[in-house]
């Protein structure tokens, strides 16, 4: 006879080996007889219905977690429905429609005999209510926390996105873990596809479906025959296979076209719509550096699943990324403002694509000469020597013989950030829809948006504050070009103004304001998530904010690629030309896009940096303040007191006055940036150097040479 201690120690085996499951075709029974199909166990699992069709048939086995998942709801069907009881009693039709999951064929690499679906066989099924069974997959790491979900588009029932690890396991949104079979780039194609349930609804109605993204890890890109690095002695943003590479062989044979990019970080794979049904799947390889760690602060470092939260955060609450944080950044902008719409031929009564108001069209416009870039061949073809606009955003430190004997005995120096600048600029900011007209000695009009040479040079401002004329704050010294709201600024401030000549734009529209609108509501989302919401008091936010980036990194990652579609979205429209091998006066890839329109980044810019100059003339007004330094969104004050409360101007009833920076979560308000003792200040303005690009300290100072 066994011993106790002999027997124990069996039964302990047993238990700490793998959960065993029937066989497939039980699997199938039990699921039949519980009257679920295929499509609802799927969503149950997480999964898509051609797994659940391969468990059922043998061909793949689920992994933990969803094995787990799996085995105990077959287990609790077991106990109800033995393989030779009676028949469960017929219960009433559920009114809830089902999800619709797409029903497709498996990939390449695992040919399926064709089988009907388990709905004809079982018609139980149309007996049963739809309800929950066994518990959902869930990923290895730790369920997103206060992220909002989104509505599920029953056509992409697993989200837009999915993060594909070298074992096959595909980490989608919420938790989500599929099985990718894929051994090949082709097939993963088909895969995502066919049988992954991804991809994202439009954000317009007369917009396109975001096409699904595939992140690779390092281990998956090397399982699909990609190398780990991407090497080379071109820009990182120029870096691809070269043509001879198998997987781009691979590509071209299965008859699928890669973009002129080619097949870089950033890679979207394609066949030509046929119908109304798009084919395109976007690639993003992690070890090829697709995620800039200046946008997306430590993502790549992380765990599948968590890199999938990301992701998945920001595809919800901005767009699908496509590329770069700029490059979404533009792509929003589109999705927002898509350039057709379906109307109807009054000669045929039939439905063609036409204008969307409001929109900046399919056409490619060139700009006015003094709004391009001096390598633009309207330029080089013209030979304007007329001057170019200088609407960028600041870079001004005060001349350090006018600080004060009292601001250099207080004993601070305090940064004060704006949040978003350039998105609270673009808030209501109305912009030329139509192509340039050329205007001489026009009459000014602050509602036309445009580009106006003028003489600004006679006027006369107080010194210790930057000019709002110049990016450098320096006095302009003749006639110059400025964008509409500069030239606005100088009658704001009582000056006549008497413009040369202008090119105007005639069609006018607040095209920024759906793109605005969607980024503010993300990143104001996305900060109450970290703790930071609208409801707190100025300490309690000062509080907040000092511990938002600790509460929750992953989040953090997101705000930071959010504020970072917002200025590469505006740089984006007006991308200059890349490569060494370009010469000056052809066109580059840039220009061929509706969206190349410096005149709009000059907008956003010009408004942003006024906008900056007023608060610093109120901040004079309400305190005798002067700042001492201004970089962009960051503006650097002599304090008394180790905080922003010190200086900031309140009211009476402890109210931030208006008019002056106030602190808070959205775009357009103030955050700290940081502090710095006084003497450190001073010290770099005699150097020439800007405390406001340094206030936040670390070593940049040793870095930085200005």
């Amino acid at each position: 006879m066994p011993s106790e201690e002999e027997l124990f120690a069996s039964v302990d085996a047993l238990l700490e080996e793998e959960p065993q499951l029937p066989p497939p075709a039980e699997r199938a029974r039990l699921r039949e007889a519980a009257g679920i199909t295929q499509a609802r166990l799927a969503v149950a699992l997480k999964t898509s219905t051609q797994t659940v069709k391969n468990y059922e048939n043998g061909r793949s086995e689920p992994k933990p977690p969803r094995l787990e998942a799996y085995q105990r709801l077959l287990k609790g069907w077991a106990a109800k429905y033995p393989a030779h009881g009676a028949p469960a009693p017929a219960l009433t039709p559920a009114s809830a429609p089902q999800p619709d999951v797409p029903q497709t064929t498996t990939a390449p690499s695992a040919p399926e005999v064709d089988e009907p679906e388990t709905d004809a066989q079982a018609p139980a099924a149309q007996e049963r209510p739809v309800r929950p069974v066994g518990r959902p997959a869930a990923s290895r790491r730790p369920a997103a926390k206060g992220a909002v979900k989104a509505a599920v588009d029953p056509r992409f029932p697993h989200g837009p996105l999915a993060v594909l690890d070298g074992d096959g396991s595909a980490y989608g949104v919420d938790g989500i873990v599929l099985d990718c079979p894929a051994a090949t780039i082709p097939q993963l194609v088909e895969w995502t596809l066919r049988e992954s349930g991804l991809g994202a609804a439009k954000l317009h109605r007369h917009g396109k479906d975001s096409d699904p993204l595939i992140v690779l890890t390092a281990a998956a890109a090397v399982k699909l025959g990609l190398p780990e690095r991407l090497e080379g002695h071109e820009q990182r943003r120029s870096l691809r296979l070269p043509e001879d590479h198998p997987v781009v062989k691979q590509v071209a044979k299965a008859k699928w076209q890669l973009t002129q990019r080619g097949f870089g970080p950033w890679a979207r794979i394609y066949r030509k719509a046929q119908g109304r049904e798009r084919q395109c799947v976007q690639l993003a390889v992690l070890s090829w550096d697709a995620l800039d760690e200046r946008a997306w602060p430590g993502v790549t470092a992380m765990e599948p699943a968590d890199v999938a939260r990301v992701l998945g955060v920001y595809a919800t609450r901005v767009i699908t990324p496509r590329g770069s944080t700029a490059v979404s950044g533009l792509e929003l902008m589109t999705a927002m403002r898509p350039p057709t719409r379906a109307v109807r031929d009054e000669a045929t009564g039939n439905w063609v694509s036409g204008h969307n108001p409001g929109s900046l069209g399919t056409e490619p416009m060139d700009p006015a000469p003094p709004e391009a870039t001096q390598e633009h061949p309207v330029v080089v073809g013209s030979g304007w020597k007329g001057g170019f606009l200088n609407e960028e955003a600041y870079q001004w430190v005060r001349d350090v013989d006018l600080l004060t004997a009292e601001e250099c005995t207080l004993p601070y120096a305090v940064g004060l950030d704006l949040n978003t600048a350039f998105l609270a600029a673009a808030a209501r900011l109305v912009v030329g829809l139509s192509a340039p007209d050329h205007f001489h000695a026009p009459t000014f009009n602050p509602k036309i948006p445009g580009s106006w040479l003028v003489d600004l040079s006679c006027i006369e401002l107080d010194p210790r504050l930057p000019s709002p004329f110049t990016p450098d704050g320096s006095r302009p010294t003749g006639p110059a070009w400025y964008q509409t709201h500069t030239v606005a600024y100088a009658q704001e401030l009582g000056f006549n103004v008497q413009p040369i000549e202008a090119y105007l734009r005639r069609e006018t529209g607040a095209y920024l304001d759906p793109w605005h609108d969607r980024l503010k509501n993300a990143y104001v989302d996305t900060l109450a998530d970290l703790g930071v919401s609208k409801d707190l008091s100025d300490a309690e936010f000062l509080a907040a904010m000092e511990q938002h980036k600790q509460t929750d990194p992953a989040l953090a990652a997101v705000l930071s690629a959010i504020k970072a579609t917002v200025k590469g979205g505006v740089g984006k429209l007006r991308e200059r030309p890349q490569g060494r091998h370009y010469k000056e006066g052809e066109r580059w890839p840039a220009l061929e896009r509706p969206t190349w329109r410096p005149d709009i980044r000059a907008a956003v810019i010009s408004k942003a940096r006024v906008n900056m100059h007023r608060k610093l003339n109120n901040m004079v007004k309400m305190t005798g303040l002067y700042p001492l330094a201004v970089l962009s969104d960051c503006v650097v004050y002599p304090s008394p007191g180790d905080n922003p409360l010190a200086f900031l101007p309140y009211a009476a009833s402890g109210k931030p006055q208006p008019g002056g920076f106030r602190l808070g979560p959205t775009p357009g308000l103030a955050k700290l940036e940081g502090i710095q003792p006084m003497a450190w200040a001073v010290d770099l303005m005699e150097q020439g150097l800007n405390p406001a690009r340094h206030i936040k300290g670390g070593d940049a100072v040793l870095d930085e040479g200005e």
